[in-house]
């Protein structure tokens, strides 16, 4: 069972609550939900991001998804931890190509901006997706790796 990490500030805290609803009612994922567990517009998103960005670096979650407004700042503070490969995504074509071809381990979504139809699609997507691992695809995610220890201090 794949275990998938689930983080939202103020702005993605309604969004998550969808998410989380129609995640647990598939029976094929564990949820860790690092919070927010209620709504507080002093919510700040590196502070609700940054646990779930840990436990993927960690390995201890499979794949994340984060959320705050408009996603951007979701995928900024994902990104600053090794082992993370995070990206704004607002289609499904994205949602799977990252996965195959990048390794994106977290999808970031902007709660204010995207529907709820679409982001279930876009999140089957996501989770629905292996990386290949093959061929240009390994070379260009060893050369990621390569930058992410060149630059990011473990």
């Amino acid at each position: 069972m794949l275990k998938i990490g689930i983080a939202a500030d103020h702005g993605g805290f309604e969004l998550k609550k969808l998410i989380t609803s129609n995640l647990d009612i598939t029976n094929k994922y564990t949820i860790q939900d690092f919070g927010a567990d209620a709504l507080d517009n002093n919510d700040d998103y590196p502070d609700r991001i940054l646990p779930l960005a840990e436990a993927v670096s960690a390995g201890t979650v499979d794949k994340g998804i984060a959320i705050c407004g408009s996603g951007v700042g979701a995928s900024i503070i994902a990104n600053k931890l090794p082992g993370v490969r995070a990206a704004l995504i607002t289609e499904t074509y994205s949602a799977h190509q990252g996965v195959e071809h990048d390794d994106m381990n977290v999808l970031c979504l902007g709660g204010r901006v995207i529907g709820s139809a679409l982001v279930m699609e876009i999140i089957n997507a996501f989770l629905g997706a292996s990386y290949i691992g093959e061929g240009r695809f390994e070379r260009r995610l060893q050369k990621l790796i390569q930058t992410e220890e060149k630059y990011l201090k473990k």
